[in-house]
């Protein structure tokens, strides 16, 4: 049997680049004015993991939703100028696909305008203060349904249920 030489290969360098990790964690866009709990919400959700990009209006969170795609969006309903719900409005608009992915927080529970928005729009909301644990549950079922906002209709009184159900406990 005859031996055959085959030509020598120049080795192959494969590079990994650096975010590699970095671009398989979950997005998470927080709309919050106030400063102090914003950062709090940042350091928590990075500690776990996430990237997180904090902006403290509506305005410039339009800016970040134009410019790139997030997994999840914890808004804040009343901030000066340019308010959650108007932010929601926008994104239906320009991005309608993200609209299943947002979590409103707000300390107005007793403002039945913000209660109202809130359950039409489908949406999960957590009244503050709450509890870390609800806000890590509230973006696993984001994450894991990424129908959250889908409108509730009188024809669907389960759904409408469920919402109230989430909105009450919550």
């Amino acid at each position: 049997m005859k031996e055959v030489v085959l030509p020598k290969l120049a080795p192959q360098v494969y590079e990994i680049p650096d975010d590699l990790l970095e671009s398989t964690r979950q997005r998470v866009l927080i709309l919050e004015d106030d400063a102090t709990f914003a950062a709090g919400l940042k350091e928590t959700l990075e500690t776990a993991s996430y990237r997180v990009t904090v902006v403290p209006t509506g305005a410039e969170g339009v800016q970040q939703i134009l410019a790139s795609d997030f997994d999840a969006i914890v808004c804040d309903m009343v901030m000066p100028n340019f308010p959650g719900d108007m932010f929601y409005r926008a994104v239906q608009q320009s991005r309608p696909h993200l609209c299943r992915r947002f979590i409103f927080i707000t300390g107005h529970q007793e403002n039945p305008k913000v209660v109202e928005f809130i359950k039409q729009t489908g949406c999960v909301g957590l009244w503050k203060p709450f509890d870390m644990g609800q806000l890590f549950d509230a973006l696993g079922s984001v994450f894991a349904a990424k129908q959250w906002c889908v409108p509730a209709t009188a024809a669907d009184p389960i759904r409408e249920t469920l919402l109230l159900t989430l909105l009450i406990s919550l």
